[in-house]
């Protein structure tokens, strides 16, 4: 019996020594070197007790070796469960509780604070450091280098990914096999990678898209990466030549763009920059393409589902928007109220169905239920529409969604005007209680450069475009947005800042 994730992005590879990746310190990796430490990996989780379907929780620096860590647990039949770095003992304390996992990983430097976690969840506490060194690869290191397959099917669960909580408990979004295989392939297809391909990956592997986007398609066309533990921009802008397609999220395209170094030389031999995680500003879809001739495909997905939408390969790669609906995904727009579908050109929530869709919220039925409905339809929370020519727009989260004086207004619209204003960066709109409308508008803006904005010309001129309950009561400059560790604006780190402003 088969194990289809497994068998299609590892197993294809084994006996094989070929370059698979490429460290920064000039070291290589093969992928017959990487195949055997994950086979040793799996040798030692099984002898810890693991069976297949039982968890492994991983707090642990990216590294090959966390990477081999994956692998394995795909390879075992274990549920891979990464965790943000930046998580707190008290964070990763309800992961390990309420996902039942029976192993946590975590970096040496955590092991005191983590200890008394995984005591209390019953857990066994391993560590993997950056360098690969730790108890875990130490045990592991004696094992045979080989490891029987564990069969599978495609129904069957492969890893937890945990949602940001922001509006409650974290929920755990069961992914199977069949969601990441069904996923790689599509995106292999429509972006055209190969075994030519070098990828360059800057991104975390805690994340949809450095773990299951960026790693699952290059090891499914056989191509290498060059696998960079974070984004370094001398080190980035170091390593492009050696690289022909790049992922990564807006902050890493602006700050490229902000520095000389980066030109249309350093990137002509490069096939693809790919976009995701948090929009991109159309500035920077332009300013992108004059400075390189290079036209960054951005896509849409989520932890929910991997990938649903993309920008063409071949075609027009239009600004603002995240292209169409992937082969085999539908998508459509609906009112929130009554879920009645809506037509082109209105906004409405955002209901996804395809193979690429999860399981379920993990022990969360009613949960699962409010937002997966019976005929596959995925409600993501995601408000957009469909423009004339079949382009997916994000207007925002439905969370975001500000009533005003029972006026619905789309925070985007007023974002994208203020973005033009001169001295303007970049800006994010929220909305605040307010003692006579229930909320009202407040834009948040980021000054461009040393520049000082004008906020009552701002004002002013967006006055002009908007009707006057969707202005902005008040304009506030600060030095920079909110950010998680994928470069997405946190609106409710933002509200809970300026919730008060309009109080008594």
């Amino acid at each position: 019996m088969a194990n289809p994730l497994y068998d299609t992005l590892f197993g294809q590879h084994h006996g094989r020594a070929t370059d698979f990746l490429q460290l920064q310190d000039g070291q290589t990796i093969t992928h017959a070197t990487f195949l055997a430490m994950a086979a040793q990996y799996a040798n030692l989780l099984t002898q810890l007790g693991l069976e297949p379907g039982d968890r492994v929780a991983v707090q642990i620096q990216k590294s090959p070796q966390a990477l081999a860590v994956y692998a394995a647990c795909v390879q075992a039949g274990i549920v891979f469960l990464p965790l943000n770095t930046a998580y707190t003992a008290d964070e990763v304390t309800y992961f390990v509780e309420n996902s039942g996992a029976r192993i946590l990983l975590c970096d040496q430097r955590m092991a005191d604070a983590l200890k008394p976690v995984a005591d209390a969840c019953n857990a066994v506490l391993k560590t993997l450091n950056e360098d690969g060194s730790g108890t875990f690869h130490a045990k592991a290191e004696a094992l045979p280098e080989t490891f029987e397959t564990v069969p599978r099917t495609e129904d069957d669960l492969a890893a937890f990914l945990y949602t940001s909580g922001t509006t409650g408990r974290s929920k755990g979004a069961m992914l199977t096999q069949g969601n990441l295989l069904s996923n790689a392939q599509t995106l292999v297809s429509e972006w055209k990678f190969t075994s030519q391909d070098v990828l360059l990956h800057a991104l975390p592997i805690f994340h949809t898209h450095g773990l299951f986007v960026a790693s699952n398609i290059t090891l499914l066309a056989g191509g290498q990466m060059i696998f960079l533990p974070k984004f370094d921009l001398d080190v980035v802008i170091e390593q492009m030549p050696r690289a022909t397609t790049m992922m990564g999220v807006p902050t890493f395209y602006t700050r490229l763009l902000g520095d000389a170094r980066f030109t249309r030389e350093l990137t002509q031999h490069m096939r693809l920059f790919v976009s995701g995680s948090a929009p991109l500003l159309a500035e920077t879809h332009v300013e992108f393409e004059q400075r390189t001739g290079h036209k960054i495909l951005e896509r849409y997905g989520m932890t929910e589902t991997n990938m649903n939408t993309s920008n063409p390969y071949s075609g027009e790669r239009r600004a603002g928007t995240v292209g169409f609906p992937l082969p085999g995904v539908e998508i459509k727009i609906t009112d929130s109220k009554t879920g009645e579908t809506l037509p082109n050109g209105e906004i409405g929530e955002i209901e996804v169905r395809g193979p690429n869709v999860f399981k379920g919220y993990w022990q969360m039925p009613e949960k699962t239920a409010e937002e997966l409905r019976a005929d596959g339809f995925f409600i993501t929370g995601d408000l957009g529409q469909f423009d004339e020519d079949g382009y997916l727009h994000i207007v925002g989260r439905n969370k975001d969604l500000i009533i005003s004086g029972g006026f619905n207004i789309y925070p985007k619209e007023i974002e994208l005007l203020l973005d033009q204003e001169d001295g303007v960066l970049e800006s994010a709109v929220i909305g605040v209680p307010h003692p006579d409308f229930g909320e009202t508008v407040v834009g948040i803006i980021v000054a461009k450069g040393d520049s000082k904005p004008d906020l009552a010309a701002i004002k002013s001129n967006i006055g002009t475009s908007l009707a006057r309950f969707k202005q902005p009561k008040e304009l506030i400059i600060l030095p920079e947005l909110p950010r998680n560790t994928m470069g997405k604006v946190q609106k409710k780190a933002l509200r809970d800042q300026f919730g008060d402003l309009f109080s008594s």
